[in-house]
């Protein structure tokens, strides 16, 4: 008999052990603040609106896979790029963030939590989908939960697809007495067609606003679908979805997405008054996941998905990080909480960006303040010099509520923002026209930039600059087939390195194949 220990770990295990749900109030300003307090009877819950929620509330949690825990997958796809080294403590410190920077890594020591995370979101959105048609509520409601629940299970597909290639389809809750472990890998188009075709049925449900920040709206799914076409390499489509997402380009959409004035402000921590951050969700954001020091996150559930504070933060910062007295002259260096040193910015992308107007907020060049004297710091391995400044932990954003300061940063992560998605729509055109130029026009003039004729290597090479270190580069030359040639001399091999290797333990006793080259 097969050992069923083994089996699907990650598509399975929530489901036959119970999710944690808890009760919530509809009323909240941010789902940051709905907390989950318990676990349920499967079978005896999703019976009213209320309990609906809470469900809807859960499969949102796993949207934090992007920024929390140390298997985040921001920092982990940054050091896989050209524009940052691994870093941290020595070429041990975190196996897998070191084994996708030198291209070694395998399925051992692949974290599996990129798979087994993204799994338990779409478990929890088939579960929903299974139950909420059942449920006591108007049906207004009813079809905006359908919709946002089809939405985030479509969004963990694709970055399961992205990430592993040929993954298993599964579309209705698991159970015992299903034969799950022999449930094959679909092949990527097949995917693909569903997460679009849940998209399309979305969309029409989903309201263009909503009262609680940080929901799925109408204009974020058609982001999502956007993106997906564009992976799909259906450019025609992705191009429509992002039209209507960005509407003329410079000036404010129908979903009221607006590029922010400056640029600097999207990376900000602000003082919170009456529960609001001026910083978060500006007009540009348009996915953007919560991170809250309301949470507590201590050590002994770091990582598990119950923390809430943003880890690419505490990962980012500087090792051994100190303000020098430099007494009777004014010392202006950055007063920064010190932290793991990962990331350190390569010396390609920090030449790339001189004369950038985004250099600035994008890099902080702690090199430059040693050599004034201003600063001193322990160099990490892979040490530049050069550090991400966009999520640098600040000494001002250093929680006051109880748990670890390391854990509790509050600065949120926009997975999809507008410039985003201008520079994926004139991708979209084939990097001409006058739409395209006008999208990559806009882009460069918020920042105060002069117009480049518009092409797909200026379109490649303004992406690098306006979204250094925020995830999308290594995803970026992977579809462009330029991953070869950049991270060659990384040890990335065509054919092979494309996509991540499936975690060791989702193999025994099932009929998953291992991808190719592992």
């Amino acid at each position: 008999m097969k050992n069923k220990r083994f089996i699907y770990k990650g598509i399975a295990v929530l489901l036959l052990t119970g999710i944690s749900f808890g009760a919530v109030s509809c009323n909240d300003s941010n789902l940051e603040d709905v907390k989950n307090t318990g676990t349920f009877d499967t079978e005896n819950f999703f019976k009213n609106e209320e309990q609906s929620f809470a469900g809807l509330v859960a499969t949102y949690d796993l949207l934090r896979k992007y920024s929390g825990g140390f298997e985040n997958s921001v920092t982990f796809f940054n050091a896989a790029s050209d524009d940052c080294y691994s870093g941290g403590g020595s070429s041990t410190d975190g196996a897998g963030i070191q084994g996708i920077a030198n291209y070694s890594i395998n399925p051992i020591i692949v974290p599996a939590s990129y798979w087994r995370d993204y799994y338990q979101g779409i478990a929890r959105a088939n579960l929903l989908l299974e139950r909420i048609p059942n449920a006591t509520m108007n049906d207004n409601t009813r079809n905006k939960f359908i919709a946002e629940a089809k939405t985030l299970r479509s969004l963990y597909y694709f970055e399961l697809v992205r990430m592993f290639g040929n993954i298993p389809l599964i579309l209705k809750p698991v159970k015992y007495s299903d034969d799950y472990y022999n449930i094959p890998q679909a092949a990527k188009a097949d995917v693909y067609n569903q997460i679009e075709t849940d998209l399309l049925d979305a969309i029409n449900n989903l309201p263009t606003t909503q009262s609680q920040k940080g929901r799925i709206t109408q204009g974020t799914a058609r982001a999502i679908l956007g993106k997906i076409y564009l992976y799909d390499k259906k450019y025609s489509q992705a191009a429509a979805q992002f039209e209507m997402v960005n509407g003329a380009p410079g000036g404010t959409s129908q979903y009221g997405y607006k590029l922010v004035s400056n640029y600097a402000d999207l990376f900000k921590v602000g003082t919170v008054t009456d529960n609001v951050d001026p910083y978060k969700f500006s007009s540009e954001s348009i996915l953007e996941v919560m991170s809250t020091n309301k949470g507590n996150s201590d050590w002994s559930f770091w990582g598990t998905g119950k923390d809430e504070g943003n880890s690419i933060c505490v990962m980012v910062g500087i090792r051994s990080y100190k303000v020098l007295d430099t007494s009777p002259v004014v010392n202006d260096a950055p007063s920064v909480y010190s932290g793991w040193s990962f990331n350190p910015i390569t010396e390609s992308l920090f030449n790339f960006m001189q004369g950038d107007p985004r250099l600035n907020a994008s890099i902080l060049n702690v090199k430059q303040l040693v050599q004034q004297g201003k600063v001193s710091y322990s160099p990490a391995y892979k040490d530049t010099g050069y550090f991400l400044n966009k999520y640098m932990p600040k000494t001002t954003d250093v929680t006051n509520l109880p748990g670890a300061s390391e854990l509790n940063f509050r600065q949120n992560y926009i997975a999809i923002r507008l410039a985003d998605t201008y520079l994926m729509e004139a991708e979209a055109l084939g990097g001409s026209g006058s739409r395209a130029q006008a999208l990559l026009d806009a882009v460069r003039a918020r920042v105060g930039l002069a117009s480049v004729p518009v092409s797909m290597q200026a379109i490649k090479d303004e992406r690098r600059r306006e979204l250094a270190g925020e995830g999308h580069r290594w995803f970026d030359l992977v579809r462009w087939g330029d991953a070869p040639t950049v991270l060659g001399s990384r040890g990335f091999t065509a054919g092979k390195n494309e996509i991540l290797p499936i975690p060791f333990n989702e193999l025994p006793n099932t009929v998953l194949k291992q991808n190719t080259g592992y």
